[in-house]
């Protein structure tokens, strides 16, 4: 079975690392790997593949820092061209970047099994490019693998029980991979040393067009982490297109604003911090894996048995409430058996169904 897995940002990386290992196990399995370079550089990109052992990719494409029509067009031509070229099985796509999307189409128009890993998640705001990207990914698939009972109830209620398709509750494979490469941050990374860390920080990540492309909204997170940065240590890996808007608007930053880390060094960071603040979604998640409360800067999330169960509070953009809930949150003790998100054999199940679905 000849699988061609389609990634280009961060949050898929980590995902498809879970996968390609899985694969691994089944010489019946050839897994081609196209990076469409969305994300880049060495730290939001190479670094990955380096730390988590990642095939490389076959085909690197090298498409980004353009407009999301443009991005998106410029990867389905060329990603067409692979595919008309391999043949595969089937196409693997994860999460609800424009590198979704385009492998999506690619797919589907070449009449190519469709594979969506973290399908049916809804945050119902249309003005969100991810939010777009997910609902039209999971109605040109074939086959949808759901994170969580959530996931298969919003398919549910788009009628996907009528459509030529197969869903399944798999669990999350970032749990997978949480559990897998903590043991190896622990080994490799440096970074609390470096940073001089002790347990008492704050780690944040914003990077969403909503939040830094609003000059007012990003005024006000900043304002926050600002503020906070007079009581605590605030650690925030900036995302380098987040770094050139701040620089553009001449924006001030209190806080201690490093550059973007690979994986084993985030894990670091979410496993000795007090608290995560964050607009990712990926990151949210994360910080439940590592028994961290997370304060997310958005006007909803996607991840709601997160928040149905107390561990994720959603504050939008006000810098009060950002701030108030923070402090709240410092002083509450964790508690999880972290079973929300399948504890870490989702991989092992996405294989399974691959093999007897694709093949038949």
């Amino acid at each position: 079975m000849k699988v061609v897995t389609i990634v280009g940002a961060r949050p898929q990386f980590i995902k498809a690392a879970t996968l390609s290992r899985e694969f691994k196990k089944h010489p019946n399995i050839d897994e081609i790997i196209i990076h469409t370079g969305q994300h880049f550089d060495d730290n939001m990109s190479d670094i990955f593949f380096r730390e988590m052992e990642i095939p490389a990719p076959k085909y690197m494409l090298a498409v980004n820092s353009l407009s999301h029509g443009a991005m998106t067009g410029l990867m389905l031509k060329e990603i067409e061209k692979i595919l008309i070229n391999e043949k595969p099985d089937c196409v693997l796509v994860y999460g609800d970047t424009n590198t979704t999307l385009a492998g999506a189409l690619a797919a589907a128009k070449l009449h190519i099994k469709l594979v969506h890993v973290e399908a049916g998640l809804r945050s119902f705001n249309m003005k969100m490019p991810e939010e777009i990207n997910r609902i039209l990914t999971d109605r040109m698939s074939n086959l949808l693998f759901c994170p969580t009972q959530q996931s298969i109830t919003n398919l549910k209620n788009e009628g996907f029980d009528n459509f030529k398709c197969s869903f399944y509750l798999v669990g999350d494979v970032m749990q997978d991979a949480a559990i897998y490469y903590s043991k190896k941050a622990q080994e490799k990374s440096t970074i609390i040393d470096d940073l001089k860390l002790n347990n008492n920080f704050i780690v944040c990540t914003f990077h969403r067009a909503e939040n830094t492309d609003d000059l007012p909204k990003l005024s006000k997170i900043v304002g926050a982490l600002n503020e906070l940065s007079k009581e605590f240590r605030v650690i925030v890996p900036l995302h380098p297109r987040t770094r050139k808007i701040v620089n553009d608007k001449k924006i001030a930053l209190k806080f201690e604003a490093i550059e973007p880390v690979g994986y084993f060094d985030m894990i670091q960071l979410l496993k000795n911090c007090s608290i995560v603040i964050t607009d990712s979604g990926g990151v949210q998640k994360e910080a439940y894996f590592f028994n961290k409360y997370c304060i997310t800067i958005r006007e909803e999330t996607e991840w709601i048995e997160l928040v149905k169960n107390g561990f994720n509070y959603v504050t939008g953009i006000d810098k009060k409430k950002i701030i108030e809930t923070t402090k709240l949150l410092l002083n509450k003790k964790f508690h999880s058996d972290n079973s929300l998100y399948g504890g870490g054999t989702a991989a092992f199940k996405i294989v399974e169904k691959l093999l007897l679905e694709v093949q038949q």
